[in-house]
């Protein structure tokens, strides 16, 4: 298991400390888009291996997450700490139409992660509840939400403007196809004074890549 590590950043050598501090000034600092990922060969490959889909684009996405420095900084009373990794921290609906949170922690093996989020799951599915415990209190993680039901163009999330929040949030919507391929509806959203468009666009570069690799 990756141990936990974090790095204090001198916000006045810092080279974001003018966007952080411009940004910073806003009721609502967050800014976001909505787009999709051809998903066919990762959609392929789980059948093929027998493999959770969910689990596997979960596992794809904060991989890359994790290669890409903005999204692990995190603000922590006004300080503004770099992560050396960070897990998914995400919604699992259970057959009575709630939820519960689950963490799903980052290893680089695919197998050990498999394994621990089945194990996660089937603790959301054996409870009941939000299940808003430390886990889901946690700043070292992305917020996940997906929505198997129905494909989005648009997503808005929830956000506490009394806080100083400044971990992004994912939504994946349900896959669909189109001319012979798989689409993945996601939105991402981001604390702007941490991250731009630019790292948004390398996420969805590298997720892309990802998704696109056969085991």
């Amino acid at each position: 298991m990756l141990k936990l590590m974090k790095t204090k950043i001198d916000i006045q050598t810092w080279v974001r400390k003018e966007y952080y501090e411009h940004f910073g000034k806003c009721d609502d600092p967050y800014f976001g888009i909505t787009t999709t990922v051809d998903c066919t060969t990762a959609y392929e490959t789980c059948k093929q291996h027998e493999y959770s889909f969910f689990i596997y684009y979960m596992y794809k996405s904060i991989k890359t997450i994790n290669q890409i420095e903005n999204f692990r900084y995190r603000i922590i009373n006004q300080d503004i700490w770099l992560y050396d990794h960070v897990h998914a921290s995400t919604t699992i609906g259970r057959p009575d139409g709630t939820f519960g949170f689950a963490l799903f922690k980052y290893t680089k093996n695919f197998t050990e992660f498999h394994k621990n989020a089945k194990t996660q799951i089937a603790n959301v599915q054996n409870t009941s509840g939000l299940r808003a415990n430390n886990d889901a209190k946690r700043l070292d993680v992305i917020h996940y939400t997906t929505l198997p039901w129905f494909s989005f163009t648009s997503f808005r999330h929830e956000k506490n403007f009394t806080q100083k929040e400044s971990i992004p949030k994912i939504a994946f919507g349900k896959y669909y196809d189109q001319q012979n391929k798989k689409h993945l509806p996601l939105s991402i959203n981001a604390n702007h004074g941490l991250l731009d468009g630019y790292h948004i666009a390398k996420y969805l570069e590298l997720f892309q890549q990802e998704l696109d690799k056969k085991l």
